[in-house]
This record gives C-alpha cells, structure tokens and sequence, in this order.
C-alpha cells in the first residue's frame, strides 16, 4: 500500500511541525529534554527516532478497511514528553468517518494528503464550522472543541497528518463517551429525548 511517496510524507512532516509549534500548550520543562527514567545510559538518537508509522508507509500492507490512526504521542513516542507535540497519520477508506471526538488538551492541525474530506467543528455556541478539503488543504481544530472528519467519497481513499499542541492531547470520543460507558440508560433517553429501548439498541450498535 503506497499511502503516499517519501517526498511528501517528509514535507508533510515538516509543515505541520512548523505550523503547531505556536500552538504548544504543554508545561515548559527546565531542560533541552526529558531522559528515559528506566535506565541510566545516556538517550542517543534511537531515544528520538520514532519507527511505528513505517506499517502506515509500507506499500505491501493493505489499507485497513476501516478508519484508521496511527499515532506518535508520548504513549508511543516517549522522547515527546515535555516537547509539547505529537503526530497522527489517518487513512480513510471510502465512506468511512473519524467519528465526532474532542482532544481536551491541545489544537489539532490537519493537512491533507490524498483525497477529499467534509471536516467540521462546533463551538461552545452550537455554531458548525464545515469545510470540503483537497489536497494540499490545512484545517484547524481548535483546543477542546468537538470535531469530525468524513470521507464521503465511495471511491478514493483520503490520507491525512495530525499535529498537535500536546504530547499527549487526548481523545475523547463522543459516541462511545456517551454510549459505551455505565451511565444510566434512563439518563440518556432523557437527555435524548427518547425511549430505554432506543438507547440500548444504539449502544448495541457500537458494540458490535
């Protein structure tokens, strides 16, 4: 699967780190760095290499037939901690979706790759902001505030990168967030204005 040439992912890179390094929201650290704590051999460069988006690039593998992210956070990538950065590669299928979610703790700034995609935010008035991206397009999602992306494309694939203003920005998705937890499913069809029975067959839904 040859998601994208070396060339571009190399650009992409290097754009979207430029870009998001005025949006770093993490707590300033009082060194160039933060070593590894398990061991006391100084870091060398393997500390600050990242290999695990080489599966997203490798053109034997098949695109995944959902909506995919590979991420470089600090959870992945513990050279980030206190960089105040990370990175996600996302593969859209045809007709998949990257359901509405929040990263409560940094901006998201995205540049397409291959494709098209309807990307969108709401604000803590309710007010949508949509856009159609093409390639070469950027969009921000600002700090906090819930998002999408949807390759309604039944034919092309769409690429997209990440970057974002935290080493750890945080998914929260809203779907499972509200669904897929313990609250009381009295609460929800209230809150949905609905039946129980509506509820449980919604959360059926995304658990199978």
């Amino acid at each position: 699967m040859a998601i994208l040439p070396s060339i571009l992912l190399f650009l992409a890179v290097s754009l979207v780190t430029f870009h998001v390094s005025v949006l770093a929201g993490d707590a300033d650290i009082l060194s160039d760095f933060i070593p590894p704590t398990n061991t006391t051999v100084p870091p060398d460069g393997a500390y600050f290499t990242y290999t695990g988006l080489r599966a997203a690039t490798d053109p034997t593998i098949p695109l995944p037939p959902d909506f995919k992210v590979f991420k470089a956070s600090m959870a992945e990538f513990p050279a980030l901690n206190g960089q105040s950065v990370s990175f996600a590669l996302l593969t859209y299928p045809p007709g998949t979706v990257n359901p509405p979610h929040t990263h409560p703790r940094a901006s998201e700034l995205l540049f397409l790759l291959e494709g098209s995609l309807e990307v969108g935010f709401v604000n803590t008035t309710n007010k949508l902001f949509n856009q159609t991206l093409e390639e070469g397009d950027i969009f921000i999602f600002p700090k906090g505030l819930m998002h999408f992306q949807y390759n309604r494309n039944e034919q092309t694939p769409a690429v997209a990168v990440s970057a974002f203003g935290s080493a750890s920005a945080g998914t929260v998705s809203i779907p499972s967030a509200v669904f897929n937890t313990s609250i009381y499913d009295p609460i929800l069809a209230v809150s949905f204005k609905t039946d129980v029975a509506t509820i449980r067959r919604i959360k059926y839904g995304l658990s199978h």
